[in-house]
Parts: C-alpha cells; structure tokens; sequence
C-alpha cells in the first residue's frame, strides 16, 4: 500500500485528500467523504489507532481498491489540509468538492475512479453528487442523512434552525459531542432546501445503504428513505451499531461493513476478475 497526498482546486482554494493505492499498477479508486465535523481520516477507533476511513482505506487497498478519501474545505481546524473557513461550509460547496475531487481522479494515471462513499453528511453529499453527475457506477451510504431539516433540529433543537436562518452569522453551534463550530445562513438554508432522497432517485446505478439499529444521530428510517426513493439496484445492511459503527468499542464491526461494502461494489460494478 501507499499513500500520497493529492490536491486540486476548488473556487481558488486548496482540496486535499489522501489517495491510497495498492501496490501494481493502475487500480479502480472510491472516492470516500467524510461526516459533519470530520476529516479525511475519521474517527479514532478504540484500541486501533486508526480512523474509521484511514483503516478501511487500508483494508481496501490490500484487496485491490484505491481510495481517495478529501478533507471537505473548511476542515483544517479539525486537523484537515483543505483551504476555507468552516463558518462558509454548506452543502453545496462539499456537493462542488465532491465534483472536483472526481474530476482529479479522472485526471490521474494510477486510478481510474470507480465509486462514491459517503459517512453521514458526507452520505448525504455522495447522493446528490451521484444524482446529478451520474458519474459514480456504484455509491455507498453509511448513516447517510437522509432529511436534513430532521437531523439537524434534532442537534440544534427547532429554535436554534430558526435562529440559524433568521440572520446571516456567523452562528455558534455546540454539538453534544463537545466540538463547536460556527455556521452562515447559507448552511442553514441548506438544511431547509436540500433533497437527497429526490437527488438519489436520479441515480440509476447500484446503491448500497447501510444503518445501524442503535444510531441517535441519524434516524434507522433515513435508510428506508433512500432505498424507496432509489430505482435501481440496491442493497441494504442494517447492523446493530451506532453511529459510528461501534467504533468505541473496537474496529470489528466496521470492518465487517467495509468488507461487505467493497463486496458490493466489486460485485455490482464488473470489477471481480481485478480484485481479490
């Protein structure tokens, strides 16, 4: 495996990611996007010391899977090495990350991208990237948000929405996992306007949703959701796990779900006869 830092630019602002390539030649990549306050690496799992992307990266890579997993603009005070404010963040802006991302895949010898995953936000935003480009042959939704405006009330209650969307910011937000950040309106109008499910029914390649049981962030029904809003092959898998995968309590059942996730997209994409 190997890793190497990857730029392109967006609006005049650096995007950075992290390409992981197994070893031989040139190999199909997924473009990984990662949640809500989060970067490239995602979460440290318990007694791993590894994130939650950074390790399936690596699990990828030995079966054969390139990656590519960015830093959203505006993530650089949550460790990340995009350009940007975090305060300018709203869905849009990561949905344009997510096109230029691509398109530096496209444009790289070693990899030919191949598929879209998306952790939560970065769900959400891996839909409407699939939905309006067509580009990706296969998407992947782990707790992908599926309403907006229902998850996020749910961690700034109704009136802190409503305060977000009455003046232009920016607006302190404290999360309840005890990072705070500070948001526009923009963001917040996203929150109001943005469809993924209408996205996602404009996507008509394989998609893999999978949700836990256990998940209080992001409701179990959010994977109902896409799943009738989706018309083409997909497959769903639910686990007893929380939002995270049960990271906290080690990486067993994360690696299960990115097993069966390059399993899927191996499967639905052709690409058995390249990959172990």
């Amino acid at each position: 495996m190997i890793e190497t830092l990857l730029n392109t630019t967006v609006a005049g602002q650096r995007l950075q990611g992290t390409l992981c390539l197994p070893q031989g030649g040139p190999a199909p990549c997924v473009l990984m996007l990662h949640g809500f306050t989060g970067s490239r690496d995602e979460q440290v799992i318990a007694g791993v010391g590894e994130g939650v992307f950074s390790r399936t990266a690596r699990r990828w890579a030995a079966r054969g899977m390139a990656s590519f997993r960015i830093d959203f603009r505006g993530s650089s005070f949550l460790g990340g090495g995009s350009d940007g404010d975090f305060a300018d963040t709203t869905y849009e802006s990561q949905i344009a990350d997510a096109h230029a991302a691509w398109a530096a895949l496209e444009d790289d010898p070693r990899v030919t991208p191949l598929a879209v995953l998306g952790w939560s936000q970065g769900g959400l935003v891996a839909a409407s990237f699939a939905g309006r480009s067509h580009k990706p042959r296969a998407t992947a939704l782990w707790a992908a948000v599926a309403d907006p405006r229902e998850s996020f009330a749910g961690l700034l209650g109704a009136d802190g929405l409503q305060r977000g969307l009455a003046e232009p910011g920016p607006h302190r937000v404290d999360l309840s996992w005890g990072k705070t950040v500070h948001l526009k309106r923009p963001y917040f109008q996203g929150v109001m306007n943005n469809r993924p499910t209408e996205e996602v029914a404009h996507y008509p390649g394989p998609l893999f949703v999978a949700h836990g049981t256990r998940d209080e962030a992001v409701a179990p029904q959010a994977a109902d959701l896409y799943l009738a809003a989706h018309k083409g092959p997909h497959q769903s898998w639910i686990a007893e796990m929380d939002h995270s995968f049960n990271a906290t309590q080690g990486a067993e059942m994360l690696d299960s779900l990115a097993d069966a996730t390059l399993d899927f997209i191996v499967k639905s994409t052709g690409q058995g006869a390249r990959l172990t």
